[in-house]
């Protein structure tokens, strides 16, 4: 498992808001007031979103469940603190913001028609000492890939021009996380 050290280098009105989270078995209460079985609404007025349940397992691992939509995940700290039977949370981070940035470069694509032959990320998060000396996630980098050339998609550049603005997670992260996204095209040229 990787340790910590591996971690290196339009909005919708809130009529329409959406939420992914249905109950979690066994959840005394829902996660969202407007939670119901099979139910993907938002309280509009409570602003909540999706939701998960994490409970400890032992020590520094903990499973994640996220309400029936996908199988719980083990999480844990990397070692020396954790064992690293699962990812740890720098790692989720990551995944969280190029996992949302892919999905808005989908959507985006989608919106002027292009196709782009599947995209594909890597990403990192540098990892450094604030002024207490506590370890912090200083930067996330989000190397997108995309697999055709950008020569076979006339209007990549209206794309690329917005494609962040869509990523709800990357443009809440960067208030406090600076994340730097380059994409490149499938002959390897990097386009932004």
């Amino acid at each position: 498992m990787p340790s910590i050290s591996d971690c290196q280098p339009t909005s919708l009105p809130a009529s329409e808001e959406l939420s992914c989270s249905p109950p979690l078995a066994g959840a005394k209460a829902p996660l969202g007031p407007a939670a119901s079985a099979g139910s993907a609404a938002v309280d509009a007025a409570a602003g909540r979103g999706p939701g998960i349940r994490i409970t400890q397992d032992a020590a520094y691992r903990f499973t994640v469940d996220f309400g029936g939509l996908a199988a719980v995940l083990s999480v844990d700290e990397a070692p020396p603190a954790g064992e690293g039977f699962g990812p740890c949370p720098e790692q989720l981070l990551v995944a969280a913001v190029s996992n949302c940035l892919c999905a808005s470069m989908v959507f985006a694509l989608g919106k002027f028609r292009q196709e782009a032959g599947g995209v594909t990320a890597d990403a990192h998060c540098r990892i450094v000492r604030n002024a207490e000396g506590r370890l912090r996630i200083g930067g996330i980098e989000v190397a997108i890939a995309l697999g055709a050339s950008a020569e076979a998609m006339p209007r990549l550049d209206r794309v690329l021009e917005q494609f962040e603005r869509f990523c709800t997670v990357s443009q809440s992260v960067e208030a406090g996380i600076p994340v730097a996204v380059t994409v490149a095209d499938g002959t390897g040229r990097r386009l932004r």
